[in-house]
């Protein structure tokens, strides 16, 4: 049996305990959301599984299971404390929760998902919790372009790896991180929203892969970046940045000049949006859409200048 059929069975185990053989009345919507090599995500009507990357280490996803469940006013609480084994993967039970619309932008929850990040990042990091992954995910772009360039090389990629190369050590996840480490999602955009109670509940922040400790400016860094590249509107960057200094987040001054502390993050998440828009497209054998150059040539722009991440603390 193949993984996806495992997992079916194992969610459909989950949402009924008491008849995991017999037939199935479920009136809700089962079958997979995603399959692909890095997550495969069943659900069965209430319950969601998710068979985690290969070679996920199971005590670090323990402890951000755990981060989880105790913070269920801003993190989506998983249905089991620890993950389970199923082939060479690790499994982890959610409550199922409705997603924000893709078509629907202006309903797009920006002051929800900003009120959601200030709480999260005021929250004292848990002992023993790894380091966020946002920078290793950037620096895994990084090294998946390289791979792509050994079979065609493309011209569009030689902005990307000067904008990379130009960043700090620690955004490129050669270095430590600097500052005190907050409480950080690490992956934070409006694919990881939902609704729960399904289907008008609450916003609340679901996956919890990239969970850990760093510098929070990182997870302001996607909407930051595609404010910067004319892909977000300045009203709809506004509502989220105005949300999360009323809030109290604590990644930029209450007032003034966010900048100095968004910059490099910023173009961390540009590189590596940059990074795998010029992959995914040396594999598909094309051209860059106009999304995909907008981006690349946001790359071209970034001046090689000294990066402030926050005062008193350099790289």
């Amino acid at each position: 049996m193949t993984l996806l059929p495992a997992l079916t069975a194992e969610v459909r185990a989950a949402a009924h305990p008491d008849n995991a053989e017999g037939p199935c009345t479920c009136t809700g919507t089962c079958g997979p959301l995603a399959d692909r090599p890095d997550a495969t995500v069943v659900r069965h009507a209430g319950t969601v599984a998710k068979a985690h990357a290969p070679g996920t280490d199971p005590a670090e996803l323990t402890l951000r299971l755990a981060t989880a469940a105790r913070l269920p006013d801003v993190l989506l609480p998983p249905l089991a404390p620890a993950p389970t084994p199923l082939r060479d993967r690790l499994v982890t039970f959610w409550p199922y929760g409705t997603p924000v619309d893709p078509d629907a932008p202006d309903a797009a929850p920006w002051e929800a998902t900003a009120t959601l990040l200030a709480r999260l990042h005021r929250t004292p990091p848990p002992d023993g919790l790894p380091a966020m992954r946002g920078p290793a995910k950037a620096a895994r772009a990084v090294a998946r372009l390289h791979a792509a360039l050994r079979t065609e090389p493309r011209a569009a990629a030689v902005p990307v790896l000067a904008a990379w190369a130009a960043l700090p050590a620690w955004a490129r996840a050669e270095a430590p991180m600097p500052g005190a480490p907050a409480l950080c999602h690490g992956d934070l955009h409006l694919g990881q929203l939902v609704r729960h109670p399904a289907p008008d509940g609450p916003w609340r922040l679901i996956d919890v892969d990239d969970l850990g400790t760093g510098v929070p400016a990182w997870d302001l860094a996607r909407p930051a970046a595609w404010y910067a590249c004319g892909l977000l509107p300045p009203d709809e960057w506004t509502r989220f940045l105005g949300a999360y200094q009323r809030a109290g987040g604590p990644a930029v001054p209450a007032a003034g000049d966010p900048w100095p502390v968004l910059d490099v993050p910023a173009r961390a998440l540009t590189v590596q949006t940059a990074a795998l828009a010029v992959t995914k497209a040396v594999a598909a054998g094309r051209p860059l859409d106009e999304v995909e150059q907008a981006i690349v040539d946001a790359c071209a722009r970034m001046a090689p200048i000294p990066h402030q991440l926050a005062p008193g603390v350099t790289d």
